[in-house]
């Protein structure tokens, strides 16, 4: 889960911002279903984030800054080709590092992991595990003036040996630790610890732009039938005309493949198992010798006037209902996963009211596990205390220099019957856009 995060000198992030899913102690019984205990403290963490801004407000900004952190553990750049950050533009000052510093918890433990990017170089590194009021390094990487690089590993060296020596040789300058050992060292050679870290960030950090789909969802499907009943139920309780799902598959031998899909299969390759054709098609490559392809496709059924099923296209269907179904992998299965999801922009096509079932689904479902979700989002139905707790509702802003500024709900003071949807539209927390401007512009063209 994630505990906190903080950035500085990134897009719009000036000096350092931190969100926090810490949750506060003067909140005690309230949604206490949406809380998880840290492990080694008295403190809980929320199972929930929304986040809030006008556009350009740097909300997403937010999201952009954890995926360039776990592109540094799990995509790093390559050799000789800098960091590929994006430092804030609109400061005059010399050009000062950019700086990450991540808490979350992964396999009962609290990890602390961070780092300092020139546009060049990762100039400091750390790796810490937190264990109440203690914090332990791990891993520690410093550049002195000189440029010398200075490392301190004594904590990997009960945990793994290999990660221990590695660390003393060093890696490329552009690249995290983490991201040399994930190239370097084999699976078995990690040790405990950096396999939990690392685990973390490849599997249980999913971040989810408007513009992503779930991988291979047409496999997805036709290989856990209970998930493609649960979408068919979701689709249809959900209004959108998707009387139920329908999954076919077709068996191919390799010449059956070249003469009916030539295209697909010299895109797919020798290294690909499988590949996404179209929205709802999907190539397999089997182990099976005689008929080595499958192809699966996904077609969405709508009930008729005569109550007869009718087949559609998958990408006949709406964007929103699209999009809905790549999501709903999300809030399935959630007692058995342990997974953070940050989805940015999740009002993009879907109606309101259909945001706050999905929202609530969540929270009501993932009671018994680690699973996580935030948001940032337009959508203001969601400000409802019945649904979130305040510490769970955050916003962003834009200060008289441009750049952005974190706050959460709680620096106001709110009683439990506010209508906070109401006092946000009317600019009580900021975060709203500002129309004078452009009040005075159609006053102009009226004018004219």
């Amino acid at each position: 889960m994630l505990v906190t995060f903080s950035v500085a000198n990134f897009r719009s992030f000036d000096s350092e911002e931190t969100f926090s899913l810490i949750a506060s102690g003067r909140l005690a019984g309230s949604h206490d279903d949406h809380l998880c205990p840290i492990p080694n403290s008295d403190r809980k963490v929320l199972r929930a984030g929304v986040i809030y801004g006008a556009n350009g407000a740097g909300k997403s900004n937010l999201f952009r800054a954890l995926k360039f952190v776990q592109d540094a553990v799990v995509e790093p750049p390559e050799r000789d080709t800098g960091t590929d950050r994006k430092p804030f533009r609109l400061n005059l000052e010399p050009a000062l590092e950019s700086s990450f510093d991540v808490q979350f918890i992964s396999a009962n433990r609290l990890f602390r992991f961070g780092f300092k990017a020139s546009d060049d170089a990762i100039t400091e590194e750390w790796l810490t595990e937190i264990t109440g009021s203690r914090e332990r390094t791990l891993y520690e990487r410093k550049t002195e003036a000189d440029g010398r690089v200075v490392v301190d590993a004594q904590g990997l060296e009960t945990d793994s040996k290999q990660a221990y020596t590695l660390a003393s040789l060093g890696g490329q300058k552009n690249q995290t630790f983490l991201a040399t050992v994930i190239s370097t060292l084999q699976r078995g050679e990690f040790g405990g610890k950096l396999s939990s870290v690392i685990e973390w960030f490849e599997h249980s950090l999913k971040l989810i732009n408007p513009q992503s789909r779930f991988s291979k969802l047409a496999a997805y499907l036709d290989e856990h039938p209970e998930f493609a009943l649960f979408a068919s139920e979701f689709l249809r309780s959900a209004s959108t005309g998707v009387d139920s799902l329908d999954v076919h598959k077709l068996e191919l031998t390799e010449e059956q493949m070249k003469t009916l899909l030539p295209k697909s299969l010299e895109l797919m390759g020798e290294s690909e198992d499988e590949m996404d054709v179209a929205e709802g098609y999907q190539i397999v490559r089997t182990k099976t010798s005689e008929k080595p392809y499958k192809v699966i496709s996904v077609r969405s059924l709508h009930r008729a006037k005569d109550s007869k099923q009718v087949q559609f296209q998958l990408s006949d269907e709406s964007d929103g209902t699209i999009r809905l179904l790549h999501l709903l992998p999300a809030i399935h299965d959630l007692d058995e996963e342990e997974i953070v999801y940050f989805i940015d922009e999740i009002d993009r096509s879907l109606h309101p009211n259909l945001i706050i079932s999905f929202f609530e689904f969540f929270l009501n479902a993932c009671q018994k596990s680690a699973a996580q979700m935030i948001v940032t989002t337009h959508e203001s139905n969601l400000l409802d205390l019945d649904v979130l707790r305040r510490d769970e509702i955050w916003f962003a802003e834009k200060d008289r220099n441009s750049a952005t500024r974190l706050y959460a709900l709680t620096d106001f003071k709110v009683r439990k019957d506010d209508s906070v949807r109401k006092h946000y539209l009317q600019g009580r927390f900021g975060a709203v856009p500002f129309l004078g401007d452009i009040n005075r512009l159609i006053a102009k063209e009226n004018c004219d």
